[in-house]
């Protein structure tokens, strides 16, 4: 039997009280009393640790303005909000490149990157290195000719990677590619001719 606290009484009627009835009672209306403070405590945790901002971004050569939560990362933003899917996510712990981009020249793992922080930067993705008219960039189609790819996955990472690599000066010798290229995984394992893409882009990317 449980206890109702809004029950009627009846005189003369024998009411049986345990212990049980008692303490399953005593938490009925305790947790009635508490809804309201765990409700505010709820709401207050959610506005401390939920927090929105305006963000803007130079992407491809476009402002984008958005509002997104602090701890939206680049990649999430990119993806999920400006539909940019090109950057791919793979282990989402910068480990294996997959999600490479390039914020003022310089390549970056965007999954590591928080958003607000690129604020006022220019954000280069694999949908912006082909030219205006549609030409593909040296790179691009130098994995092509190569087939520098299989599965296609890590490719638009390898790509921007690659791109900045020679535009550093890290692609003389095949060992300096393969240095400086090995934070981007291929688990198809096409090393040897992303490595001959790579030779032949350099050959005709203009120098910067």
């Amino acid at each position: 039997m449980t206890l109702d606290p809004h029950a009627t009484v009846n005189p003369g009627s024998v009411v049986t009280i345990t212990r049980r009835t008692v303490l399953t009672g005593g938490a009925a209306l305790a947790a009635v009393g508490a809804e309201p403070l765990l409700a505010a405590a709820q709401e207050k945790t959610h506005r401390t640790v939920s927090g929105a901002a305006p963000v803007t971004l130079r992407v491809n050569g476009q402002r984008r303005e958005m509002v997104l939560d602090v701890r939206v990362t680049v990649l999430d933003a990119l993806r999920e909000h400006l539909h940019l899917t090109g950057s791919k996510k793979g282990c989402d712990q910068g480990q294996c490149g997959a999600c490479t981009v390039q914020i003022d020249g310089e390549r970056v793992l965007s999954c590591l990157t928080l958003a607000v922080a690129a604020q006022g930067k220019h954000i280069e993705t694999i949908e912006g290195l082909a030219g205006k008219d549609g030409r593909l960039h040296p790179m691009q189609q130098a994995f092509i000719d190569q087939d520098a790819f299989q599965c296609g996955y890590c490719t638009p990472g390898q790509i921007m990677s690659a791109v900045a690599c020679v535009r550093e000066g890290h692609a003389k010798t095949d060992a300096d590619i393969q240095e400086y290229m090995s934070g981007n995984l291929c688990r198809c394992a096409a090393y040897p001719k992303i490595v001959a893409a790579i030779k032949q882009a350099r050959d005709r990317m203009e120098p910067t």
